[in-house]
């Protein structure tokens, strides 16, 4: 999702999309396996430039030139961002029958400044729910490890048990590869804005 200059809100959901590996999880409800990915990537800057990086909510972030990838914030949350209810865009495969494009609402909760927060989505096709973890380590010296997990389910039993349930999550997942490079281009995005604002003459004079 996004270009490699994507960042704020639309970075964090392509991060959100990124899938290092697929694993069998247990429901505790059915006792049937749902998709569960963990994933954990390590990025040259410290937590607070990170957290900006998924949090930037201002008119002037970087949108996606993909008109099938896209996020709409229906409701801000509170002042850390509690509560943020937002409307995502991304591409799926066309057999699906929605015009190649999902769509999920998703609901941010558990928001610890700079360290975590936790997300709840209804998405579709195919009809499903997913709740995710992200979480900012510390490495020191400067660096960050972001840890992701993810666990995914449809409503329909018979997509999981025909396989479509693992085919759709995994086809996201591949799609998604590339978004490592749109958190280093996120980063990058941030430092020349924070730069710009800091000395607008020298954004006026590489303009």
């Amino acid at each position: 999702m996004g270009s490699g200059e994507a960042g704020a809100t639309d970075t964090a959901r392509e991060y959100c999309r990124v899938s290092a590996r697929l694993t069998g999880a247990r429901d505790d409800a059915g006792g049937d396996a749902m998709q569960e990915h963990n994933f954990s990537v390590d990025l040259d800057a410290p937590r607070e430039e990170v957290w900006e990086m998924f949090w930037y909510r201002a008119p002037d972030r970087p949108q996606p030139r993909d008109v099938k990838t896209r996020i709409e914030i229906l409701h801000p949350g509170d002042e850390v961002g509690e509560g943020l209810v937002r409307h995502c865009y991304f591409p799926v495969p066309r057999f699906l029958l929605s015009g190649g494009v999902g769509q999920s609402w998703e609901w941010l909760t558990q928001v610890e400044p700079v360290e975590s927060w936790r997300y709840d989505a209804i998405g579709k096709p195919l009809w499903s729910r997913a709740t995710g973890h992200t979480r900012l380590e510390d490495l020191g010296g400067g660096r960050t490890r972001v840890h992701f997990r993810e666990t995914y389910e449809t409503f329909n039993p018979w997509m999981r048990r025909i396989g479509l349930e693992r085919y759709v999550h995994r086809r996201l997942s591949r799609d998604n590869d590339t978004i490592l490079a749109a958190l280093e281009g996120g980063l990058a995005w941030h430092r020349r804005r924070r730069q710009a604002s800091a000395d607008p003459s020298a954004s006026e004079a590489s303009a």
